[in-house]
């Protein structure tokens, strides 16, 4: 048996990495600080249903996800037909024909904008469009094409779902690269977008995938794979330091809370895969690659929340609904999953009868923290009473039951010139052997981008994988 590989940071990217070198056959050891495993995949069960709380579905059309689910023996089901809306002018409007917030049809957006705003919308095909000189925020580029108006009433609302970011900062090479690499050679953006939607579309099969009793079924099985191949995993464990050492490197170990150096275990590893979030990926990189270190540590990330809500008489329809920024106090998007997915119904319907509908309440967008300053009662209190007052479909809705998942920090956000970031991160980390980094850090935040980044991460450092790592095209 080879020199143990250690992996550090338990969420779907690590537990992916640990598992992809232990098919390999190599001695596997997992550390995460918290006490669970998953990350930002939280399993919830309210009045004993399970649940999710954070990500409920894997992105179909990229393979990582679907092909480890699969591998894993856990069974794949699909959306519903129903459709998302966004609230526009204190209504649900149908979702346009669009590319991840790109209108591909102007006659779609008749719906969403004054007459003005779709006047300037509609000259988009014929203005001047020279090739793109380098990465740009992909929101300011809609606004030059577009106009405002689209970026605040579509852009702004899709983005912000995945990536809890402001649209005009987020870069265009991170968040869309297929129309990123379309757009540098300049034309109509409606008519790039148009024609990989066309392209998508061809491609055939839904594009979203659930697991029935929740993604967090996938973390599950992963730790349990790990276990029958022979991996450990410590949780409630830090690592303060890595360095190299003989024949690879020293990892001082402690627990999770402030831990005196004499309290520290050094262990020793052939071969290291980081799979953390940026401040602690800068800690550890210090003394290896110091100015990749001090680069990451400035990566900016957002907080947010999903309520959960269990209500009786909700007479919205649709899978979900998109909120501008602006449109509601603090609510920026909600999924009715017991519309959106038929097995989260069929449990609803056995643990609270009839008329009960399983819907997702989004809070939180970079620079929102105050909005989260509440207690768990608190915040789905407002939520729950913010939605009724507000919501077309809400107006009857009685509140059974409440869960709050907190993601503090969690979401990295891709700010102009972050692909350029993550290429000079990589190549600092490939100078050292036997070290990788993955996660949402790098090339998306979705499940199946992790899933990607975590494979690739165990080949580069001696295990099998994948290598694609494709941008990320957003899993909620």
């Amino acid at each position: 048996m080879t020199a143990p590989a250690i992996v550090v940071g338990g969420g779907i990217a690590g537990l992916t990495a640990a598992v992809t070198l232990a098919r390999s056959g190599r001695r596997v050891l997992l550390l995460e600080g918290s006490s669970r495993l998953g990350g930002k995949i939280i399993p919830i069960a309210p009045d004993g249903v399970g649940l999710d709380g954070g990500p409920e579905s894997l992105l179909a059309r990229r393979p990582e996800a679907v092909r480890l689910a699969e591998s894993l023996g856990l069974p794949l089901v699909h959306p519903t037909g129903a459709t998302s809306r966004l609230l526009i002018d204190g209504r649900p409007r149908p979702l346009p024909r669009q590319a991840m917030g790109i209108p591909v049809d102007l006659a779609g957006l008749a719906e969403l904008l004054e007459p003005g705003d779709l006047a300037r919308a509609e000259r988009e095909p014929d203005l001047p469009a020279p090739p793109l000189t380098g990465d740009v925020g992909i929101g300011a580029y809609v606004d030059a094409r577009f106009g405002p108006a689209v970026t605040d009433r579509l852009l702004e609302p899709m983005l912000g779902g995945v990536y809890a970011g402001r649209a005009r900062d987020l870069s265009f090479e991170a968040v869309n690269r297929p129309l990123f690499e379309r757009a540098r050679s300049g034309g109509s953006l409606l008519a790039h977008a148009a024609d990989l939607s066309s392209a998508g579309a061809g491609a055939g099969g839904p594009v979203f995938a659930g697991v029935p009793g929740g993604v967090a079924r996938l973390v599950t099985a992963l730790v349990a794979e790990l276990g029958r191949l022979g991996g450990e995993i410590r949780t409630d464990t830090t690592v303060r330091k890595l360095d190299r050492g003989p024949g690879g490197y020293r990892l001082e170990v402690g627990a999770a809370t402030r831990t005196p150096l004499a309290d520290r275990d050094v262990l020793a590893a052939e071969s290291v895969v980081l799979a953390v979030p940026a401040v602690p990926l800068s800690r550890l990189l210090a003394g290896l690659a110091p100015e990749a270190a001090a680069e990451v540590a400035r990566v900016p990330y957002a907080s947010m929340a999903v309520i959960t809500l269990v209500v009786r008489g909700f007479a919205g329809d649709g899978s979900g609904l998109l909120v501008p920024p602006g449109a509601l106090p603090t609510i920026k998007a909600f999924t009715h999953s017991s519309i959106k997915w038929d097995w989260v119904a069929e449990q609803a319907r056995a643990a609270w009868g009839e008329d009960v509908t399983v819907i997702r309440a989004s809070v939180g967008r970079v620079g929102e923290e105050r909005l989260l300053q509440l207690d768990d009662d608190q915040l789905a209190d407002r939520t729950f009473a913010e939605a009724r007052e507000l919501v077309p479909g809400w107006q009857r809705s009685e509140l059974i039951t409440r869960v709050v998942s907190r993601f503090g920090g969690g979401l990295p956000q891709y700010l102009v010139g972050h692909t350029g970031l993550v290429r000079r991160l990589r190549t600092a980390v490939a100078a050292q052997p036997g070290l990788a980094v993955c996660g949402a850090l790098l090339d998306g935040v979705g499940i199946a981008a992790c899933v990607a980044s975590g494979a690739a991460a165990a080949e580069v450092v001696g295990g099998a994988g994948s290598n694609d790592q494709d941008e990320d095209r957003g899993e909620r």
